[in-house]
């Protein structure tokens, strides 16, 4: 059974959850790939979910957080966790493509399977699949939105946070998109 707990972060509400092998789920409101987690139980004791908001807090903070949490990637595919463990290995404040993510799990030639499986990634800013960029640079697809993409890379790249609240002006979440409970 999975529990969660809606977790306040600046750039709207999250949606946090855990397994019984560990942390399996952070994910903005409204995004894609949101799963349906109205079975779920709330739980806004369970020591691994508040361990998490504690962290995410200081990494909103722009406090030297590490992510260093038991994670259930059971969700995914085989493939699906390669990818994801490759991009644990991404450093805060850095940036990669998905052709050097393809490459580093030894499938060169897989690129779009690669941003498949970024793109269900299950654990948003835990895994961070907010580094990854285009090969030309360019802000590519983000499942939370591109303009939280641009705050957590300007939030990570040290920028002030009147630079986030820039990249987010242009999209701040609607109302829709938090979470009623």
């Amino acid at each position: 059974m999975k529990e969660f707990l809606v977790y306040q972060s600046p750039l709207g509400d999250m949606i946090l959850a855990a397994s019984a092998k560990g942390l399996c789920g952070v994910w903005f409101a409204g995004q894609k790939h949101l799963p349906v987690f109205s079975a779920w139980t709330k739980a806004e004791r369970n020591p691994l979910l508040n361990e998490t908001r504690r962290a995410l807090t200081g990494y909103f903070a722009s406090k030297d957080e590490t992510f260093d949490f038991s994670l259930d990637l059971s969700a995914g595919t085989e493939f699906q966790q390669q990818v994801w463990r490759a991009l644990q290995r991404i450093a805060p404040g850095r940036t990669t493509t998905y052709s050097d993510i393809a490459r580093r799990i030894g499938k060169p030639s897989a690129v779009r399977a690669v941003a498949a499986a970024i793109g269900r990634n299950p654990l948003s800013i835990i895994v961070p699949c907010h580094r990854v960029i285009g090969r030309d640079g360019s802000l590519t697809g983000y499942a939370g939105g591109q303009q939280r993409k641009a705050a957590l890379l300007a939030l990570e790249a040290g920028y002030p946070p009147s630079a986030a609240s820039k990249a987010l002006s242009k999209g701040l979440p609607k109302r829709r998109d938090m979470v009623t409970t």
